[in-house]
């Protein structure tokens, strides 16, 4: 079975983007639960048969600690979400799959995004999961996207401002100019594939967005 391994930077700072991306999540998850009382929702193989007792922001606390992917595969994987549910509007997240979809998600963003990272089995542990669980959850994420896995930068950066929108619910109004998340969206350029075809970027409705 595959070691955790600490990250070498002990000292290493949460970003303030998990804490955003993990509030949203978290009203979401909330607000597709009420609804899961009043309309059928179908069941996924990201579905557990129990609420996981770790709270959003401690999974994605612990997603940050020992995964060492690059920050953007962190809004890489809140697009892949996103699209994810509005290809299949009947698996909406909730407390019951949010957790196995953020692994599945920034695990498969890693492998995009990073020349380096870990594989199934040491995700697997991260996540509190089998590797062969987490195997089958990558392969089911990957056709649920239809492998459309590439983000431009457009994209990416409508994905910040949605998180930037996120802060203003959390905290006062921040100077935008200093925005770690604008500072990350311009970096992210030159680390980005470009798609003409992916026109959606700026327009696209986001459901993840409440």
């Amino acid at each position: 079975m595959a070691e955790v391994v600490e990250s070498s930077n002990n000292n290493i700072v949460m970003p303030k983007l998990i804490t955003f991306l993990s509030s949203l999540l978290q009203r979401v998850s909330d607000s597709n639960d009420l609804l899961l009382l009043h309309q059928h929702q179908k069941i996924s193989v990201f579905h557990g048969l129990t609420r996981p007792t770790i709270s959003i922001h401690s999974y994605l606390e612990r997603i940050f600690k020992y995964a060492n992917c690059s920050t953007s595969c962190f809004i890489v994987a809140y697009v892949y979400l996103d699209r994810f549910t509005q290809k299949h509007p009947l698996f909406p997240i909730n407390s019951f799959n949010v957790h196995r979809l953020l692994i599945t998600s920034v695990m498969v963003a890693a492998k995009f995004m990073d020349d380096l990272y870990y594989n199934n089995a040491y995700y697997a542990k991260v996540g509190g999961i089998s590797t062969l669980e987490m195997n089958f959850l990558e392969v089911d994420f990957l056709f649920g996207l239809g492998f459309c896995l590439n983000v431009t930068p457009c994209t990416f950066q409508a994905y910040c401002a949605n998180l930037q929108r996120e802060m203003l619910v959390m905290e006062p109004p921040l100077n935008f100019a200093d925005s770690s998340l604008i500072s990350l969206g311009k970096s992210l350029k030159s680390h980005l594939c470009f798609n003409n075809e992916d026109n959606e970027s700026s327009h696209q409705h986001q459901q993840l967005a409440v």
